[in-house]
């Protein structure tokens, strides 16, 4: 392994620590919900409503996975399962009023996370640090 692949992934492992990304039970931002289901809850809140799908692939997991997930937010009351429109077994995810508002109270504290580690990065820096992450995200996406 090269000098620089090892800093790499020294640095991604120290990030992911610091960002709380490796605590399954609850988002970066402090909340008790888990990541994944953090993430489709803001799918879902960007769209209103999506084919289960549609979520699998942009959530990148597995369909059991996403399944799983979507099984979550409707035990706690924050989306609602329909048979898709045209597609007899197509399956139609939609928030509720509760899963609005639980979205809307995450992407707050998604807001004021990052607002603070902004704040902690010299303004000269800023548009460096976001270009290194997009050009960490192409690296690493394999799709």
């Amino acid at each position: 392994m090269s000098e620089q692949s090892h800093e790499l992934q020294e640095a991604v492992a120290r990030f992911v620590r610091a960002f709380g990304l490796h605590q399954p039970g609850q988002t970066p931002c402090g909340r008790p919900i888990p990541v994944s289901e953090a993430h489709a809850l803001g799918e879902l809140a960007r769209e209103g409503e999506l084919r289960q799908l549609d979520l699998v692939h942009r959530l990148r997991l597995e369909k059991s996975t996403t399944s799983r997930i979507v099984g979550q937010l409707v035990a706690r009351g924050w989306a609602e399962r329909t048979t898709a429109p045209g597609d007899g077994r197509g399956v139609l995810v939609r928030l509720t009023e509760q899963g609005r508002t639980a979205a809307a109270q995450l992407a707050r504290a998604r807001q004021e996370r990052f607002d603070a580690a902004l704040a902690r990065i010299p303004e000269d820096e800023r548009d460096a640090v976001l270009r290194a992450l997009a050009l960490l995200t192409e690296a690493v996406d394999d799709t």
